[in-house]
């Protein structure tokens, strides 16, 4: 097929997801391709910040946390997440950081599985899996992380009886890897080791089935394809298998099981409640409501399908238009992959600023990765090849030479 302005409205006109693009707030001279990392404003979640501010804390003050479900929101919101992660009621609840549900996921993991003392993990995960993994692992004896990519070369190579817990990335966050959670988990849990997967770059961007392939645990964010707003309250997975036994080592008082008992001496709550930890942060759970009501109209199956489909398309582009100029694609081309695009090439940095000057927005990973994510909600194939033409005009003009592009911001 060849590609041209006019088949690539055609495309846009017959796209069954096409509708949801008005139900977010897009400025019309820029084309956004950082979903992956920050999603766009559902114009719902304006409204109903509003409402949160005005009604249920301005009129109902402390009241409202009974009379508008506040202290209810952690599992409220969990309950809608869980359809998109493939979970069934009672196994999800939305609370704290993606970092602080991996540090509780994690204690509580290796807390099941006595008399073993190995973490396996992969070396390119998102650093800060990383960072956490070692800061639980420096408080306990005896125990250790070993790394595929560092000593395996994969998780077949890293499982042994002394593996307690693999944790694992569902999309790799620079490539866009896609790992087959069924067979991980499968080859762990047939080792002994219970899992934890991190759907930060999958939820919302493909189905997820945690449930069909018998996961243990799982955690996640919602600020990117979910579009929960910045810093939007996390999500915590965990089987109910597990809900019994599990215990989490940050045992705050609205993980208790009277709560406003207020005694001495900590009884974790029945089920999920028990991953709860503290007061959860009102304000930052209304554009997260907003949007996952958003998400019950939404069919996942077509959310996959667009995105192979606009992420195919970015990455025929650039090969054939900029293969020649040094811009490798990193991307897996087959389906084993997210909704986000990892292209290389020696001035990468500069050519990602050079395209938010032309009103293309991407980011950039060190050493030399520029991403593009593509959220099938909001994205036109159209924005696909605007994209795709800033970026041949910019490595072309070399804008990357430009002195201003020396200094790097704190976010890249």
């Amino acid at each position: 097929m060849t590609i041209t302005d006019d088949s690539l409205a055609a495309l846009d006109a017959a796209d069954p997801l096409a509708a949801f693009r008005d139900r977010f707030r897009l400025p019309s001279d820029v084309v956004y391709l950082v979903g992956n990392s920050l999603g766009a404003l559902p114009e719902a979640a304006r409204t109903r910040v509003t409402e949160v501010v005005d009604e249920e804390w301005g009129d109902g003050l402390v009241g409202s946390w009974n009379t508008a479900g506040w202290f209810d929101k952690p599992r409220t919101a969990g309950e809608l997440v869980a359809p998109l992660i493939g979970a069934a009621p009672g196994q999800v609840v939305v609370c704290d950081t993606t970092s602080l549900n991996l540090y509780k996921v994690l204690f509580a993991a290796l807390a099941l599985r006595p008399g073993r003392g190995v973490v396996v993990a992969e070396a390119h995960a998102f650093p800060t899996d990383l960072y956490m993994i070692e800061g639980a692992l420096g408080t306990q004896e005896g125990k250790q992380l070993r790394l595929i990519g560092r000593d395996a070369p994969d998780l077949a190579g890293a499982l042994d009886s002394d593996v307690a817990v693999v944790v694992l990335s569902h999309v790799d966050y620079r490539t866009s890897a896609l790992a087959d959670l069924a067979e991980a988990t499968r080859q762990a849990q047939e080792c002994g080791a219970l899992v934890v997967w991190d759907l930060c770059h999958s939820v919302g961007a493909l189905p997820v089935e945690l449930d069909a392939a018998g996961a243990d645990f799982a955690v996640g964010c919602t600020y990117k394809y979910l579009n929960g707003g910045p810093g939007s309250p996390a999500f915590v997975y965990v089987a109910r298998r597990h809900q019994d036994t599990a215990r989490q080592p940050l045992s705050g008082w609205h993980g208790h099981r009277a709560p406003f008992a207020f005694t001495v001496g900590y009884e974790p709550a029945d089920g999920i409640d028990r991953f709860r930890t503290s007061t959860p942060q009102i304000l930052s759970y209304a554009p997260l409501e907003a949007s996952l009501r958003l998400w019950q109209d939404v069919d996942l199956g077509q959310v996959r399908s667009k995105s192979l489909a606009l992420t195919g398309l970015f990455m025929d582009l650039v090969e054939s238009r900029l293969g020649d100029a040094g811009v490798e694609v990193v991307t897996p081309r087959d389906e084993r992959r997210g909704s986000h695009v990892a292209l290389r090439h020696e001035h990468s940095y500069g050519i990602v600023r050079a395209l938010a000057d032309r009103g293309v927005l991407g980011d950039f990973r060190a050493p030399d990765t520029m991403r593009f994510g593509f959220a099938p909600l909001y994205l036109r194939h159209a924005d696909v090849g605007n994209a795709v033409d800033a970026m041949e005009e910019a490595i072309a003009a070399r804008a990357w030479e430009r002195p201003e592009y020396a200094n790097r911001p704190t976010v890249t």
